[in-house]
Order: structure tokens, then C-alpha cells, then sequence
């Protein structure tokens, strides 16, 4: 039987993902994540030579993914808050992928599409606030913190709402 490489790869990925999301690097077992792909665990080896290569595949991923899928909008910075807490809400993996890095690696630990397209959200708000259409009563990276932390808020509060985070970016921006 010929194997595919690359779904065995996207396998091997997604188990990953669903195994690192729920245990951090330290309680993930390689066996589990061969298992639960169907594959053998020399594959992951093989593709991505260690459990922590596989991790940071699996945060990069997930990071780019989660950029890609809630593009910023510095005009809208409620509507972007809402988008944020919906996509958490969805895919909550992100944000315990998240957690997961930071415990293990220190809380300034962060894939380089994350660093990068925080400094182009800074910059986009900025420029935002410059143009008059976003208030400057904050930084561009204080607002952006406050904005992004509202976003989480579903995860961490039974009591949120995208109601209440887009309500409450809109009263910081003066909506």
C-alpha cells in the first residue's frame, strides 16, 4: 500500500493538535497522537524529528490560521472583538495552545506570525488613530491588548457574552 505523505502529515497534525490542546507539550504522549492518526509513531519522527518540532508545527499552524481567519479591522475594532470572540469561542484549542506555550516556555513565548502580525495590528491602529476614525485616549498597543484580552473573555467567564465584548470595546473606542 502506498503511503501519502502529506495526509499522513495533516493526520499526524491534527491529532497532535487535539492531544497538545488538552495535556501542554509535557502531558503529550506520542503514542496517543500516532494512534489517534492512524499512523506509526516513527512518522512523526520522520517528519518532524521531536515531540517539541511537532508542538511548535502545531502552534504555528493554529496561530496563522486563527491571523488568516479574523483579519483586523482598526475602523471596526468592536466588530473585530466580536469576530475574535467567535473564533475562540469555535476553536478554543488556539487559546489553550496558547496557554500551553506560554506555562512551558514563559509568558513572553510566541510563534513569529504572532509576534508579527501584532506589530501590523499595532501599526494598523495607529495609523487609524492618526486618520481620526479610532479614538487616541489609548496607545495603539494598549488598545489593541484591551480589545484582544475582551476577546478571550468567553473563555475564561461563563458569563460573557459576544454581546458584552463587543459592547464594551465599543464604549473604549466611544462607539
Amino acid at each position: 500500500m502506498v503511503r501519502d505523505k502529506e495526509a499522513t502529515k495533516r493526520k499526524l497534525l491534527d491529532a497532535a493538535t487535539n492531544e497538545f490542546a488538552t495535556y501542554g507539550i509535557a502531558g503529550a504522549r506520542v503514542d496517543r497522537i500516532a494512534k489517534n492518526a492512524g499512523a506509526n509513531k516513527a512518522l512523526i519522527y520522520a517528519y518532524f524529528c521531536s515531540k517539541e518540532e511537532l508542538f511548535e508545527k502545531v502552534v504555528q499552524e493554529q496561530v496563522d490560521l486563527a491571523i488568516r481567519s479574523v483579519p483586523i479591522t482598526p475602523d471596526d475594532l468592536p466588530g473585530y472583538a466580536g469576530r475574535l470572540f467567535d473564533r475562540y469561542i469555535e476553536h478554543p484549542e488556539v487559546l489553550r495552545l496558547m496557554g500551553w506555550l506560554r506555562l512551558e516556555n514563559g509568558f513572553d513565548a510566541a510563534p513569529d506570525a504572532e509576534i508579527r502580525a501584532h506589530a501590523d495590528k499595532v501599526a494598523a491602529i495607529r495609523d487609524a488613530q492618526r486618520a481620526g476614525s479610532v479614538p487616541d485616549h489609548f496607545d495603539a498597543e494598549e488598545l489593541l491588548s484591551l480589545v484582544v484580552h475582551l476577546s478571550i473573555l468567553g473563555f475564561s467567564s461563563p458569563a460573557a457574552t459576544r454581546d458584552l465584548v463587543v459592547r464594551a470595546v465599543g464604549r473604549i473606542v466611544g462607539v
